[in-house]
């Protein structure tokens, strides 16, 4: 793959995304952005969260096959969505050896990589409900 050269809108992308465990959407990253870069385009902003998906330097979630949500941090590590808000969040869990080797096993070839999305009611959510 060619590499890409550089750019003040990439490199404060990444440092956005990085500082973040929410994973946002290109429209809050936008948002934030336009804070830092006020001439920033939307389109620039969705431009580069895909060429960066691309080249693993971020995460792209597609949790709820609506609205991506990015991750700024590309090591193996599982999700929650929420299926009231839409919020995703990272799951603080070991990564499981027994499951990837009975993936492995199973899988008529090899598996390169893989994503764990849990689903469920957040606190906040099931808090909201509780009150309601």
């Amino acid at each position: 793959m060619a590499t890409t050269k550089k750019s003040k809108q990439r490199e404060a992308i990444i440092t956005f995304l990085r500082s973040r465990k929410d994973h946002p959407t290109a429209d809050v990253v936008y948002a934030n952005m336009r804070q830092e870069i006020p001439n920033i385009s939307l389109g620039t902003v969705y431009r580069n969260l895909s060429l960066l998906a691309d080249q693993g330097e971020i995460l792209r979630l597609s949790c709820d096959g609506k609205i991506d949500h990015f991750d700024g941090f590309t090591h193996p590590h599982y999700h929650f969505l929420c299926k009231e808000c839409g919020a995703v969040s990272d799951v603080e869990l070991d990564i499981s050896e027994e499951i990837l080797a009975k993936a492995a096993s199973a899988t008529a070839g090899e598996i390169t990589e893989y994503s764990l999305l849990f689903k469920g009611c957040c606190n906040a959510c099931k808090k909201e409900h509780q009150t309601a």
